[in-house]
């Protein structure tokens, strides 16, 4: 059973950079629900996405898969597709064995890997879906550009990169009011001035957040055709690219 988020919830008398520690593991789902506006409405349509560029006898890729939620809508968009397999990918060993229990618990066709490494060492081959759901943001940013192209390149002609990230706007005061409209969503969901303060405190060294128009230009370079936001709330985003 998921565990109430109250990792910052009492006053730290040092904020350590956040990790995907143990601790964050026991209480991720509801983490993340109360954090991330849109994140089960993005997790609702991943299977629809799926099903519309899974292709057959490929390989689909769950890139900081976390506890395997991507690679389960994942899954249920690629069953009818012919000897596909998913390969779900995270550096954090607590992730990959919990994603494990998870996905064991649901039965399917449907063959799913799960590895711990470093997804910038992952050789990507035969994609034809690779999804980075809040992943990217938490590469350093000198690696980002090679992530990307490293996907485009491993991705059949006509796959699909699903990536939804966090986002900072270009003019700063529209970004304040996003920031501000995010704050407000989670103290709706509970979390406290003090919570919220000490999560950013500790994020702000590990996530390092990309403009649209940044990502966009990155798709570009790397090659792919098409691009497109298909979900935003407040100041996250779902996009889309298609080589």
């Amino acid at each position: 059973m998921t565990q109430h988020d109250t990792i910052f919830s009492k006053p730290l008398p040092s904020i350590s950079d956040f990790c995907f520690d143990q601790q964050v593991v026991e209480v991720f789902p509801d983490m993340i629900n109360r954090s991330v506006p849109g994140y089960s409405s993005i997790l609702q349509t991943l299977p629809q996405l799926v099903t519309q560029y899974v292709q057959p006898n490929s390989h689909l890729y769950d890139l900081g898969c976390s506890l395997g939620a991507a690679t389960l809508a994942m899954r249920k968009g690629c069953e009818q597709t012919k000897n596909c397999k998913i390969i779900g990918i995270d550096n954090a060993q607590p992730m990959i064995e919990r994603a494990q229990l998870h996905l064991d618990g649901y039965r399917s066709d449907v063959p799913v890997e799960l590895i711990c490494q470093d997804l910038a060492a992952t050789k990507i081959e035969n994609a034809s879906v690779v999804v980075l759901n809040f992943t990217l943001q938490f590469i350093p940013e000198n690696k980002r550009d090679e992530v990307i192209q490293n996907i485009y390149n491993g991705m059949n002609k006509g796959g699909a990169l699903l990536i939804a990230e966090k986002i900072r706007h270009s003019d700063s005061q529209m970004n304040d009011v996003l920031i501000d409209l995010h704050h407000d969503f989670k103290r709706a969901n509970g979390y406290s001035e003090l919570e919220i303060s000490q999560k950013r405190a500790a994020i702000e060294n590990v996530m390092k957040v990309d403009t649209l128009e940044v990502h966009q230009q990155r798709f570009n370079k790397a090659g792919f055709r098409h691009s497109a936001v298909w979900f935003q709330c407040f100041n996250f985003a779902a996009m889309l690219a298609v080589k």
